[in-house]
């Protein structure tokens, strides 16, 4: 069965959202549905993962805050934000998890090439980060990055549930009631903090172009 692209209009609800993606999972598991990428946006709302700490939660009461079951830590979702749920068989990819994710960091940086940017990984920081010269630099005297997109994953029988929030232009003011992913010292932007004027139908075209490159068919 061929992969499923998925865009859904709105602001999609995210306990709602879950229990679907786990459905599709188990679907997916029994051979009842191909694998599918669902792109969407969530209303304002803090995940903690499997690793969250409590004291990374700085205004409790400022957003729903829900528990995904991903692995890492706090993070903030919301309008602006673009959401890739990534639901693949890696029974047919390879049962490889630290490849898996080098895969969705290798995509999305690739899809970032797409506006000129370049995307960087880091060794202790999952996810995507953009140097920052034009601010100031850490009290170490190393250049400040800001993390554009975040990634977090599970996997079910195999089957791989969760996946990316790539910041195209949310308010970053809403990070401020969180330790994004446990990391202090860095910041968070997004591509229109950058200055790209870049929509999310963008965005999406960008990130169909590029996923063969880093996925081959399951």
């Amino acid at each position: 069965m061929a992969l499923e692209w998925q865009v859904f209009e709105g602001l999609q609800p995210y306990a709602a959202t879950l229990a679907a993606m786990e459905a599709r999972v188990a679907d997916i598991a029994a051979g009842r549905a191909p694998e599918a990428i669902w792109l969407l946006e969530h209303p304002p709302l803090y995940t903690a993962g499997t690793s969250a700490l409590p004291e990374h939660l700085r205004e409790p009461g400022r957003f729903e805050v829900h528990r995904a079951g991903r692995g890492g830590q706090y993070t903030y979702h919301g309008p602006g934000q673009r959401i890739v749920y990534v639901m693949l068989d890696l029974n047919r990819r390879g049962r490889d998890v630290r490849r898996f994710v080098c895969g969705l960091e290798g995509w999305t940086m690739a899809t970032l090439a797409e506006f000129g940017l370049r995307g960087l990984r880091r060794d202790g920081r999952v996810g995507v980060w953009i140097e920052r010269p034009d601010k100031p630099a850490l009290a170490d005297g190393s250049m400040r990055e800001d993390k554009i997109a975040a990634i977090g994953i599970r996997l079910r029988r195999w089957i791989s549930f969760h996946g990316l929030a790539i910041n195209v232009e949310p308010d970053l003011g809403h990070y401020d009631g969180i330790v994004p992913c446990g990391i202090t010292g860095h910041g968070v932007t997004s591509l229109v903090d950058l200055g790209l004027p870049v929509t999310m139908a963008d965005l999406d075209v960008a990130l169909r172009r590029t996923f063969r490159d880093h996925f081959a068919p399951g």
